[in-house]
């Protein structure tokens, strides 16, 4: 009999979801950095083995919307909730239970499987963590809770353990070569915007989204075009940087990660345009991908 099934991934910013799905599917799916906000679509990754299929995906992190952005990331975390089979609400030693009441709640409400992950254990002792661990009985007292470190993958292989004693009997729904819902375009974006969320201090990261203009592949190489949108023409100055030298760091750096992730010779051309108040637009946040028509 094969096993197929979607495995949602939720939870606040910066608990570890993103690299929790890495270390789940294998491949480097989701970026993942220590700024909270990273993960802005619902991504998926596919596991697969002769007689079973995981669809895995990660959502953005629960945050209250300050701006239209963000309720199209609340909306996608949202939607985790409507369509998975088992699901895996992460979090971490440091956040409060209370953090998302509202959220918790609709968790707490569900009929499948949840298997409730405090991440970074490494980060606390033992009788915090026992505390911590009745503290969410009391929220979810259905859920299975596991200690883990996504990080130094403690647990992790536990946690693949549970999910596949869950999951319910099903033929593929994807083909068994495909590991991602994702297109190449999607990774090149997301590889640029770890970048700049590692190399760039306060708002900028935020206020910044990438597209791929030109994605020209052969046998050996990959030519790009990337561009880098911005709000403000201030912001366009800190990203290119003195004489160029920021801009041509963040793209040496994506080159790299680029030649790895598709393993062939990348030519990368970043360029930076100024689209006024993005994150408030319906229309250009539909260009970006974030809303439905």
């Amino acid at each position: 009999m094969h096993k197929a099934g979607f495995v949602n991934i939720v939870g606040n910013p910066n608990v570890g979801k993103s690299t929790l799905m890495n270390a789940l599917v294998g491949e480097r799916i989701s970026i993942a950095t220590f700024k909270a906000q990273t993960t802005r679509h619902r991504i998926m990754g596919i596991y697969n083995t002769d007689d079973m299929q995981i669809v895995f995906s990660d959502t953005p992190g629960v945050v209250k919307p300050a701006y239209k952005l963000q309720e199209s990331m609340l909306n996608f975390s949202t939607s985790a909730l409507t369509d998975a089979d088992v699901l895996l609400y992460v979090t971490d030693v440091i956040e409060t239970p209370d953090k998302h009441n509202d959220f918790v709640e609709k968790v707490g409400k569900m009929d499948i499987p949840v298997l409730l992950l405090i991440n970074k254990i490494d980060l606390t002792n033992q009788e915090k963590l026992i505390v911590l661990v009745e503290s969410w009985k009391a929220l979810l007292p259905k859920a299975e809770i596991i200690p883990i470190s996504a990080a130094t993958k403690f647990n992790v292989d536990y946690v693949m353990k549970r999910v596949k004693d869950l999951l319910p009997d099903s033929p593929p729904y994807f083909d068994k070569d495909q590991w991602t819902d994702k297109p190449a375009r999607f990774f090149v974006t997301e590889i640029i915007r770890e970048k700049i969320l590692l190399y760039y201090d306060k708002e900028i990261p935020y206020s910044v989204e990438v597209v791929v203009e030109q994605f020209k592949e052969d046998a050996k190489k990959i030519h790009i075009n990337a561009v880098i949108y911005v709000e403000r023409e201030s912001q366009k100055g800190i990203i290119i940087g003195k004489q160029g030298r920021a801009l041509k760091k963040v793209a040496t750096e994506a080159r790299r990660d680029l030649e790895k992730f598709f393993g062939k010779t990348i030519y990368l051309e970043t360029f930076v345009k100024v689209d006024k108040d993005w994150r408030n637009s319906d229309k250009e946040l539909r260009n970006f991908g974030y809303q439905q028509d």
